[in-house]
């Protein structure tokens, strides 16, 4: 099921852009190992669960993974040959805002060599450069 706010106080918001790396949300904080992004960008809710699906699948029931980035921001889009004018389009589909820094999944309770290749099934469908990070103790 994809992920989206049940409720939302403005439905279309504007696109802004990112500045800065992220300052929250930037340690491992329910795994042992994370999944952390490199550089600024937009990732679906349907990009975010089909890293969960990916990762789930190759792990089989062992381990435990959190989806981290929740997709808050909506994004709007016309119709196809729709002249201009006519004010903003309709929310289409949702995104979450993702600064350099940002932890997008974690793993726990699997090995570091299962945990990497379950990111790497992962970062195969990320549209920003992640890297895997270590718990710190």
């Amino acid at each position: 099921m994809q992920l989206m706010p049940k409720r939302v106080k403005f439905r279309k918001t504007h696109r802004g852009r990112i500045k800065g790396r992220a300052t929250r949300g930037q340690t491992v904080a329910f795994g042992e190992y994370g999944l952390q992004a490199l550089e600024p960008g937009w990732v679906t809710a349907q990009q975010l669960e089909a890293g969960r699906v990916a990762a789930s699948h190759f792990l089989a029931r062992e381990g435990k993974l959190v989806v981290r980035a929740f997709p808050h921001k909506s994004v709007t889009a016309k119709p196809i040959e729709t002249r201009m004018g006519k004010g903003k389009g309709e929310p289409a589909f949702w995104v979450a805002v993702v600064k350099p820094g940002t932890i997008i999944y974690e793993v726990s309770g699997v090995p570091e060599d299962l945990a990497r290749q379950a990111f790497n099934r992962i970062a195969h469908k990320m549209p920003v450069r992640v890297r895997m990070i270590t718990r710190r103790i």
